[in-house]
């Protein structure tokens, strides 16, 4: 029998049972809203909008000048965030900063003072004129006045004579007897005659009443872009007006005319015997199609549109060295053809057997360099480097028949590069004027070696594994200067060497960055020190090993010192190869790990950053510290393909980026798996340009090892990128079709399953925003539904504005909060 009182109990049970399970429900609201609030939640004392404001850190001194007698060092310092009074001097015996006008500055850039070989006589160029100053009587006479351009005035080898060049003609000028001769006539075709423009295009630019209100609307929605400054004079100073002919009128001789139909002419020398004068031919490539690139947010409040660069594999242009016979009147040119090994192919033409093996053994396109003549004039020596840059030759040149004898030979089946190393860079000639220094990687890494112009014989003034940058000789030309890294691949020191090559006298001892310019008296290095926890900033040492070397400035912020900025662990791991991999680690305090983990990628072309000094990357790194604050264990490798490591490194990634630069990658999150208490299904990773390409690549090939990945201004297909950087990595798309096809993330991203955030600036005419645009139709086309693209209008491939930097990080640590936690 069911009873009223039952009822009631059952009712009231039901009421409170309902109450329960109302109460329950509220409860698992509240405890998922609290964790969704916790996704996005920074625990951190760093502030994402503050850290990516402009100068958060401090701005540390730039444009570092000693005086000529070396008594003052002069630099840029805008300590005090007054950009308009910020340079200072400092004696380093008396270390007092002083401000100076910036005018002041402007006066120290260095002029070069022209003498002649015994220096006998000085050079002065003043208002169109030209003068002669005899050093050892004081007088000072004009010897050339003129209207028309001159490019410049040197000394001939001899130094009793002046050599001009007037409208890329050279004239040579004895002020002695008053003589002057026209040694070349190279006359550049004329052009047809253009067109006059109309009147609808000389008003082209005026607006009409819809036009302007469009362009003021457009400065109330987007002050921005008319704060940018646009339009002006772009390049550097020229030349002041001087040359022509000398009085006495019109042309009645000279060397024949030499039409330059279809090619240009530059770089014009007159050999120390004064019979020759040797020039650069180069011919332009075909007309390689530029890239059209749509700007959006505008000042007219119309679409615009920009001429970029053109696509990998453009067809460059010819280039040969001419040479004239100034008493034969007669030009001819240096035979490329017998260059030895100029005919030989890569080894990757073995992957494609039928498009190689009926084509004709020919000459491979080179540029060349030189001459450069020995203080004494004896030798010539010219450097060839092959287009392809599989080559680099330094040959001892003979200007009588253009012939050319084998000095040194770099072959790289990858590309020759490396510090130093490559077309026109750190060559020049030991003090008995015979032996040519040079650098080369032929041992793996840079080094320092010379070679006898006579002899042929060679020598290494350096060697090890580490890499040797910018040497130069002292004054007195009995040591070498030059910074290595000899001490740790990411450590940086100054050295002092015998010229001859022997004990390395390591003269800077702080740990980290040590970037030094030495005074030019070489009694002080003025050194622009960091670490990897603090910005650069000056400090002084005497030129001494041990020596003690003191601060001049601190630079930081009271922000940035009000935050305990972490010093990474110094880390290296065994990679899947065997090779060791250098990197930087940052590890939450004990308690505080969430057993996620972040790699950063730093991006290329050829860069370093798991380093002990101050990064390039300074909002990543200030990110990171957030991160680290957040729980997060944070990795940041030098792949393969980074800097700093020799040849081997350099080169890992030739003909397949995406292979050992990402199993790095792959590496290292095994690395945190296995020695930092990550979860390995809680890796996430981000990086900009090379950073962004390999961070698709990741997602998009190693998809179980990555839940999720940022890439910024990302490459997504190497085929559109530039001729200069790609093409040494992965030849070119019509000869090694296969390298650009396992390279480009495109041809992958059906393997995406992690969560994917891409963001790139709609002007970026380096990585173009048309990449970004191919990717996105392709992961529509696929189905793909677990990615996002911001977009940023008005931002480059450097972003400059901190907005838009605010928006792009904070778009990662939601990313980030919301995927690894």
């Amino acid at each position: 029998m069911f009873l009223i009182s039952d009822f009631v109990f059952y009712a009231s049970n039901i009421s409170t049972i309902m109450k329960t399970r109302f109460f329950c429900f509220l409860l698992l609201v509240a405890v998922y809203s609290a964790s969704a609030s916790a996704q996005v939640e920074n625990r951190s004392k760093l502030n994402i909008k503050e850290i990516m404001a402009l100068n958060y850190q401090g701005q540390s001194p730039t444009s570092f000048q000693w005086s000529p007698d070396g008594k003052y060092l002069y630099f840029q310092w805008n300590a005090d965030n007054k950009p308009s009074d910020s340079a200072y001097r400092i004696d380093p015996a008396n270390p007092i900063l002083q401000k100076v006008a910036r005018t002041e500055l402007v006066k120290l850039r260095p002029v070069a003072r022209k003498f002649n070989s015994d220096k006998s006589m000085e050079l002065i160029e003043k208002n169109g004129e030209i003068y002669l100053v005899n050093c050892k009587k004081k007088d000072t006479t004009l010897i050339f006045s003129t209207t028309m351009p001159v490019s410049e005035v040197e000394f001939t080898h001899s130094g009793r004579k002046l050599v001009l060049n007037i409208s890329n003609n050279l004239y040579l000028l004895d002020p002695v007897y008053g003589q002057f001769r026209q040694l070349t006539n190279f006359q550049a075709e004329k052009p047809e005659k253009a067109e006059t423009p109309g009147r609808n295009a000389q008003q082209k630019d005026k607006l009409n009443d819809q036009d302007s209100w469009l362009m003021q609307d457009q400065q109330r929605l987007f002050p921005k872009i008319f704060a940018i400054t646009g339009g002006g004079r772009r390049g550097g100073m020229g030349y002041m007006g001087m040359g022509g002919r000398p009085q006495g009128g019109g042309r009645t001789g000279g060397p024949q005319p030499v039409i330059t139909s279809g090619y240009s002419v530059f770089g014009l020398q007159l050999t120390p015997d004064e019979k020759y004068v040797t020039f650069s031919k180069s011919w332009s490539g075909e007309n390689s199609k530029q890239t059209i690139m749509p700007t959006y947010v505008t000042k007219s409040g119309y679409t615009e549109t920009l001429n970029t660069r053109s696509k990998v594999g453009e067809v460059g242009g010819k280039m040969v060295l001419g040479i004239l016979n100034i008493d034969k009147d007669s030009v001819y040119e240096l035979q490329t053809e017998q260059i030895p090994g100029i005919t030989d192919l890569p080894d990757y033409v073995k992957d494609y057997p039928d498009k190689y093996k009926d084509r004709p053994v020919e000459a491979r396109p080179v540029r060349i360099m030189g001459p450069q003549w020995s203080p004494d004039g004896r030798f010539g020596v010219i450097e060839v480097q092959s287009d392809d840059s599989k080559d680099r030759w330094i040959l001892s040149f003979n200007p009588a028949d253009g012939s050319v004898k084998l000095l040194d030979r770099q072959r790289d089946e990858a590309w020759v590069s490396g510090p130093g190393i490559g077309y026109g860079q750190g060559t020049g000639w030991m003090p008995d004027g015979k032996r040519l220094y040079y650098k080369s990687e032929v041992s793996g890494y840079s080094h320092l070696y010379w070679v006898n112009v006579e002899t042929g014989e060679k020598k290494a003034l350096t060697s090890g594994n580490f890499e040797v940058y910018n040497p130069e000789l002292s004054k007195d030309k009995k040591y070498w200067y030059f910074t290595s890294n000899e001490v740790h691949p990411g450590e940086h020191h100054f050295y002092r060497m015998p010229v001859e090559g022997g004990v390395r006298e390591k003269i800077t001892s702080m740990t980290g960055g040590n970037e030094v310019n030495l005074s030019p008296d070489e009694k002080w290095l003025a050194i622009e020190f960091s670490t990897a926890n603090r910005p650069p900033e000056l400090y002084f040492q005497k030129n001494q090993a041990g020596a003690e070397a003191f601060a001049v400035t601190d630079s930081r912020s009271d922000a940035f010192k009000a935050y305990p900025w972490r010093m990474p662990e110094y880390i290296s791991f065994k990679a899947s190869d065997g090779t060791m991999v250098y990197a930087r680690l940052y590890k939450p305090a004990p308690g505080n790990a969430n057993k996620a983990a972040v790699i950063f990628i730093h991006g290329a072309g050829y860069l370093q950053n798991a380093h002990k000094w101050w990064s390039t990357y300074s909002h990543e790194y200030m990110f990171n510290n957030l991160l680290v604050d957040n729980g997060y264990t944070v990795l940041d490798i030098d792949y393969r393909g980074s800097a700093g490591y020799g040849r081997d490194c350099r080169t890992g990634i030739y003909r397949h980026m995406g292979g050992k630069d990402l199993s790095d990658h792959v590496d290292g999150a095994r690395y945190l798996v296995e020695n930092c208490g990550v979860d390995a299904k809680r890796i996430g990773i981000y990086g900009g340009s090379y950073g962004g390409f390999l961070t698709l690549m990741c997602l998009f090939t190693e998809p179980d090892v990555f839940a999720s990945g940022a890439a910024l201004r990302s490459v997504t297909d190497w085929a559109h990128y530039n001729h200069g950087y790609t093409a040494n990595i992965l030849n070119t798309p019509d000869e090694d079709s296969l390298a650009y096809m396992r390279s480009s993330p495109i041809n992958f991203a059906a393997g995406l399953k992690g969560n994917l955030l891409m963001c790139h600036g709609v002007m970026d005419d380096n990585v173009h925003f048309q990449d970004i645009v191919r990717l996105t139709e392709r992961l529509i086309d696929l189905g793909k539904d677990n990615w996002e693209l911001a977009i940023y209008p008005l931002e480059h491939h450097s972003f400059t504005d901190p907005d838009s930097w605010t928006d792009e990080y904070k778009r990662i640590f939601k990313l980030f909060q919301r995927t690894l936690r």
